[in-house]
């Protein structure tokens, strides 16, 4: 996914200049350009922003989908919070996220099979180490 040019189809359906999205953010225009072009990938916190200046939930800047993705089933307070959700691991998310929006359909088809191989395999049992 182009996330320069969802963003660029989603700002212009809602009859927003990036002027208005400056306005709206806080970031300068010409930073909203540059990601609109695909010379910049945004951070996950700078998407949010985007998405709450363009009034809609961070979800639908990543999703193209017509319906909302299915999500997971919320903590009720007594599980602890999904990993990747708070501290190192969010960080290691972030930059797992940064890294994909870089690399070309293509290349991640290519990584998402080898992960999916790799989760398929049968790892030893501690009885036959």
């Amino acid at each position: 996914m182009d996330i320069g040019h969802r963003l660029r189809s989603l700002r212009e359906q809602k009859n927003l200049s990036q002027g208005d999205m400056e306005k709206r953010t806080g970031l300068l225009r010409c930073y909203i350009s540059r990601v609109e072009n695909g010379h910049t990938v945004p951070a996950v916190e700078t998407l949010e922003k985007l998405a709450r200046a363009m009034e809609m939930p961070l979800y639908q800047l990543l999703y193209d989908g017509e319906e909302p993705p299915v999500s997971a089933p919320r903590s009720n307070g007594n599980q602890p919070p999904e990993w990747g959700s708070s501290g190192k691991n969010s960080r290691f998310v972030g930059r797992l996220c940064r890294s994909l929006a870089k690399m070309s359909e293509t290349d991640q088809q290519v990584l998402l099979s080898f992960a999916e191989n790799l989760s398929k395999r049968k790892r030893p049992s501690a009885s036959s180490e």
